[in-house]
């Protein structure tokens, strides 16, 4: 596989991921961090994988159904065309809640002639870690595990089920159905019943895309990371995950291989800022209530990371048997990680608190949990903000003392202020204002750094780093600041490279990174739309635009060599940054268009 060319679909409980040419390869049931039922993603010799193969004169097409979560694969040879239609699940019960059952629906619509086809049916069950076998049963085929863990899988279809477990040709004259399920069908299963499903389904994302609102400009690209965004969001716990994968390597052969299938506090409390943004506040009122539920005692530290369900554990473990993405071993699961400290995750925690206590103000349900857990917050960073940590990029070492997460703590303290004085608590701020004082002049006194004339990566270093680039959009310094556009001019110069930017350069505990972390590169375009260089900013964009999948897609790295797509996928970081710098350069006027005005 040269590309990360694959689609996302899901429910918001799960998701899968199917190639371009309709091979599902990635599957976890029944939850996005569960084990996984087809791997070929990680292993393409025993991972696991559920394929549609066509001859060589077929031409496979793939988009989605227009804003919505429905992947779309067309075959067609000639006259002789069919559709593969494959989602989740997803649509709201009459009463409270939505039908998202552990459900993969594989519906196939006859188009014309006498297309052709064969399956290619190999669940793999718990990892593969066993052998899994599968059996023909009169409804249904299943497929158990042979030892170790019991898990088992059900395929539910309208086709000869005999034909589907040999991989025969299979001659298609009508619409047909395939339903992979986590659980076995209390009743009968039919095309009919999948195309109501896919109706359903499809008029809950017509739906939620209806609430975001239009822009002048890059409308598909925001609609499409929205979309994406939403499929990473858990509904049942609010939790946001930070991708939908394990162990996709930052660089092909490295071992920089992580599983980002648990809810960071740094990246679902971006996702969550920009999301609301768009109108989208179930999101935002779902992953406050996850916080309330699994924020520690009053005087006890936020974990940077927990599990999807409240976890607060994540073991670290390999899967030695597997080979890994391209031969990029060691494939992991779990994430030891949980156990840093990162100081920066309690001002991006309040930014969002601020943002809703803004937008809603005491309407909000759990008003007074949040001022609680505020003055929590205010309490950690006073009594933690001179201390070293290991920053946002998880240096598994050293600790030190970033910029980014001074200017976090700086910005945790800001917006509690902020939040006292709309919930009238204004006897609070005195105290707070002269910590917000002391956190801000430490950082203008010891970030900056004379020799390079730019804010550095950390105290008493010269290494630059592309988070501080944050520095502006989180209000601590304004864009026409001098010094703000010095940072972003050395940035530019040492760590641009062929349009995309490089997370630092200083080598960190693998070595230089070869990749480029694709949130930084939308960063720095917006940083130059911010300083005023719109043009720039714009040719920028659209060449980063490029680098996507066929489908839209960013995962969480780019090869600056190949531009080839690496790291986990689909990578809600990278699509955050999208939205933000879309809707930025979305306002911008071009010369072209002043001179349409002008004309007209």
């Amino acid at each position: 596989m040269d590309n990360l060319d694959y689609g996302i679909i899901g429910n918001c409980k799960s998701a899968a991921l199917i190639s371009k040419t309709g091979s599902l390869d990635w599957c976890c049931l029944p939850e996005f961090d569960s084990s996984s039922v087809f791997a070929k993603l990680l292993d393409d010799e025993i991972g696991g994988s559920f394929e549609i193969l066509v001859s060589d004169n077929y031409t496979i097409e793939q988009n989605y159904m227009p804003n919505t979560n429905i992947l779309v694969t067309r075959f067609s040879e000639g006259k002789n065309v069919f559709e593969i239609y494959d989602f989740m699940p997803r649509y709201k019960l009459e009463g409270p809640g939505h039908y998202a059952p552990p459900d993969i629906i594989r519906y196939i619509q006859y188009v014309s002639g006498k297309p052709v086809f064969r399956v290619k049916y190999d669940p793999k069950l718990e990892y593969a870690l066993a052998d899994t076998s599968t059996k023909i049963k009169s409804d249904y085929i299943v497929s158990v595990t042979q030892e170790g863990k019991y898990d088992s899988l059900y395929l539910y279809s309208s086709l000869d089920k005999k034909k589907i477990v040999d991989g025969e040709e299979i001659k298609l004259k009508q619409d047909e159905f395939f339903l992979l399920s986590y659980n076995e069908k209390i009743f009968r299963q039919n095309t009919q019943q999948a195309y109501l499903d896919m109706q359903r389904t499809k008029v809950y994302w017509l739906n939620w895309t209806d609430r975001t609102p239009s822009y002048k400009k890059y409308n598909q690209e925001i609609i499409r990371s929205a979309l994406t965004l939403k499929l990473l969001s858990h509904n049942r716990t609010g939790a946001v995950l930070a991708a939908a994968t394990t162990s996709l390597p930052e660089t092909i052969g490295e071992v920089r291989n992580w599983d980002y299938r648990f809810c960071w506090i740094r990246d679902a409390s971006m996702v969550i800022k920009v999301v609301s943004a768009l109108g989208h506040v179930d999101l935002a009122r779902n992953y406050l209530q996850f916080i309330i539920d699994i924020i520690p005692d009053k005087d006890e530290k936020l974990q940077i990371m927990y599990g999807i369900n409240k976890e607060k554990i994540l073991e670290e473990k390999t899967l030695d048997h597997l080979k890994g993405y391209g031969n990029s071993k060691p494939v992991r699961i779990g994430n030891a990680a949980y156990e840093q400290r990162q100081n920066d995750i309690y001002g991006i925690l309040m930014d969002v608190i601020h943002q809703q206590i803004v937008k809603f103000e005491t309407s909000l349900d759990n008003c007074e949990e949040l001022w609680t857990i505020t003055k929590g917050i205010v309490w950690v960073v006073r009594e933690h903000w001179e201390e070293p940590d290991k920053g946002i990029w998880e240096f598994r070492t050293e600790e030190r003392h970033f910029t980014f997460s001074k200017v976090l703590c700086w910005v945790a303290i800001d917006r509690a202020i902020k939040v006292a004085h709309i919930l009238g608590k204004a006897q609070h701020v005195t105290k707070w204002i002269d910590l917000e004082l002391q956190i801000r002049e430490d950082i203008l006194n010891k970030a900056w750094n004379e020799k390079v004339q730019a804010f550095t990566q950390a105290y008493s270093v010269e290494d630059l780093d592309a988070s501080v680039l944050l520095m502006e959009p989180y209000g601590f310094i304004q864009a026409n600041d001098p010094k703000y556009i010095k940072t972003v001019k050395a940035i530019e110069k040492e760590l641009c490279y062929e349009g995309l930017l490089y997370r630092y350069k200083n080598k960190d505990d693998f070595g230089l990174p070869t990749s480029s972390f694709t949130v930084c590169t939308f960063w720095f375009i917006n940083s130059l739309y911010k300083i005023g260089e719109h043009k720039k900013a714009i040719k920028m964009f659209g060449k980063l635009l490029s680098y996507s999948n066929h489908l839209g897609l960013f995962s969480e790295d780019i090869d600056f060599q190949s531009k080839r797509l690496l790291g986990n996928f689909p990578q809600a970081y990278s699509h955050l940054a999208l939205i933000e710098t879309a809707i930025n350069l979305s306002n911008v006027i071009t010369e072209e268009e002043e001179i349409k005005v002008v004309v007209h």
